[in-house]
């Protein structure tokens, strides 16, 4: 009787250690304020738009390079951290956690399962002969599969620009986003560069406006990926336009240098149709 008690009296006091470190742990706080301004903050809602009310359009595509000082904020942390994660990996886990719809295409006429996205990096699970550490024999064992953030290191943005006249102003609205993938080719050993797949962006929205991206300058004065997108705070290139060769894109008919200066022409033309909306 004496020996079931003190048994009794041991777990007893382990369960109670037990629920005084996870108490403990769950009233940890890293900070001195409970953050509730992005966790639960919704994207802005798009003004409403009539066909009418459109005078100008153009359909354009554009790529933000994470190299870019001012875009470092879409590319790190590489590893999730704290409150923080890169788009990539907030991206990744809208498609496993949120029910993120990824296309093959940015026509969004196919879509792409789970296992295709990570096909495309090269993240599916392999099946391998690892040796028993005990016996010495080949033990056939599942490795799940990780995407490396890290590589994609671009972006590529579809944008519709238009003139809204109901407003008298330009304005334009990303339709989706890609992530490109930069990797090393193990066959050809050289470095390949791999649009992977596209989101539709007015669904990713809600998923973009709860995720807080870093401040440089202030921690407590944070905004999200949305407002990133939606205040246009980041640098880009055009790479692509609408146009009567199967929207071909600029490196189809330049090359080189000449590439990146048709691209800053079509960003003037886009700045003179706006100008010349006014001229009386």
């Amino acid at each position: 009787m004496k020996r079931f008690f003190v048994v009794f009296l041991v777990i007893g006091i382990f369960g109670a250690i037990f629920n005084e470190q996870q108490s403990y742990a769950q009233n940890v706080n890293d900070g001195v304020y409970i953050k509730e301004n992005i966790p639960g903050k919704r994207p802005v809602p798009y003004a409403s738009l009539r066909e009418a009310d459109i005078l100008w359009t153009k359909k354009i595509w554009q790529i933000i390079d994470c190299r870019e000082k001012m875009n470092h904020p879409f590319y790190y942390p590489i590893v999730d951290m704290d409150d923080r994660r890169s788009l990539i990996s907030l991206l990744i886990y809208g498609i496993n956690n949120e029910g993120l719809t990824a296309f093959k295409d940015h026509e969004f006429k196919e879509l792409a399962t789970r296992d295709e996205v990570y096909q495309m990096f090269d993240a599916l699970p392999d099946t391998q002969y690892v040796p028993n550490p005990n016996t010495g024999e080949l033990v056939q064992t599942v490795i799940e599969g990780e995407i490396k953030y890290d590589e994609v290191y671009q972006y590529e943005l579809k944008e519709q620009w238009y003139f809204d006249k109901q407003h008298s102003i330009m304005r334009v609205r990303v339709l989706a986003i890609c992530p490109i993938r930069r990797f090393l080719d193990v066959e050809t050993g050289q470095i390949r560069k791999q649009r992977t797949f596209w989101i539709y962006f007015p669904e990713v929205r809600p998923l973009l406006a709860g995720q807080e991206v870093f401040n440089r300058h202030n921690d407590a004065q944070r905004i999200s990926f949305d407002d990133m997108f939606f205040q246009r705070r980041f640098s880009s290139y055009i790479v692509r336009e609408t146009n009567v060769y199967d929207n071909r894109e600029v490196m189809a008919y330049m090359q080189g240098l000449n590439t990146l200066l048709e691209a800053e022409k079509i960003k003037q033309e886009l700045f003179e149709m706006e100008h010349d909306l006014w001229e009386f």
